[in-house]
């Protein structure tokens, strides 16, 4: 496809999904590399890295594998940055297409629904609506696609608009076809790329949230995440500062992988096809 031509010829791209990679690889055969559970007392508290062959990053104030955590926490993290971002894109997409397609007082109605959405800080969101629903994964997940949806909501409404006014969706229009067919079959997959440009960015927002929920302690117990691993480790920061320093690392390079993954695909989806001057013309042989 060109538009894998064109992302491998963006070196954020590339490093992007090479990060990514390597971290996806990591969070599948968590299971493999760091067996058991992670949470479990792997050995004597606090001990400093490369100390212990076995516990290569050391461990914890209860002895708990730091590796291990880390290893397990990618999985909590990818998981629920990929989930959230696609709950809040599934969200936006439905309440965008109708605002753009529908017109009149169902648009208003809609975009200031979208508009109450976007003055609440989407932590803040996040924060009320897990501290009254309980932590868990699944509320989490909800959580941060409640605050991250109206960002597509309002550029799928702007693809529509756009869209609607196009000559083949007016030709389905004469021939008979239903309106519902023609937003979901004529208009939706034209205006899915560049909401799914935004996808990456919707991730990352939504790994840095479900770490500030963890380290706050609203994130679900029975899940090892990088927050509470860095909230684990600030009560000893001075002594142990490698605690906070792991987990931290590794929510800073997952973050920028997804970033620059982002600026890839935003540049391939963005530049324009290159012409072959090379290529012959009419026929004729250069």
């Amino acid at each position: 496809m060109k538009l894998i031509q064109k992302f491998i010829k963006t070196p954020e791209g590339i490093v992007g999904i090479i990060i990514l990679s390597i971290l996806i690889t990591l969070a599948l055969s968590a299971p493999i590399i760091a067996p058991g559970d992670p949470l479990r007392i792997a050995g004597r508290a606090l001990a400093a890295p490369f100390s212990d062959p076995s516990l290569p990053l050391g461990t914890d104030r209860l002895g708990r594998d730091v590796l291990s955590g880390i290893i397990h926490g990618a999985r909590t993290s990818l998981l629920v940055g990929a989930a959230a971002a696609l709950a809040a894109i599934a969200i936006g997409l439905m309440i965008g297409l109708v605002a753009g397609f529908c017109g009149g007082i169902v648009d208003e109605v809609l975009m200031r629904v979208v508009d109450a959405f976007q003055i609440v800080p989407g932590f803040l969101l996040a924060l009320a609506f897990v501290s009254v629903m309980g932590a868990s994964l699944p509320v989490v997940v909800m959580a941060i696609a409640l605050g991250a949806w109206a960002d597509p909501a309002r550029l799928t409404r702007a693809q529509v608009l756009s869209l609607r006014e196009r000559d083949y969706v007016a030709a389905a229009r004469v021939i008979g076809m239903p309106p519902v067919e023609i937003a979901v079959k004529h208009i939706l997959p034209q205006a899915v790329p560049p909401v799914l440009a935004v996808s990456a960015t919707i991730v990352a927002a939504a790994i840095l949230t479900e770490a500030a929920l963890s380290f706050l302690g609203l994130g679900d117990p029975n899940s090892v995440t990088w927050g509470s691993m860095i909230s684990e480790g600030r009560n000893v920061l001075r002594s142990s500062p490698w605690l906070s320093i792991m987990p931290g690392l590794a929510l800073i390079v997952t973050v920028l992988g997804v970033y620059l993954f982002s600026e890839g695909l935003t540049k391939a989806m963005t530049r324009p096809a290159s012409t072959d001057r090379s290529a012959p013309r009419d026929g004729m042989t250069p």
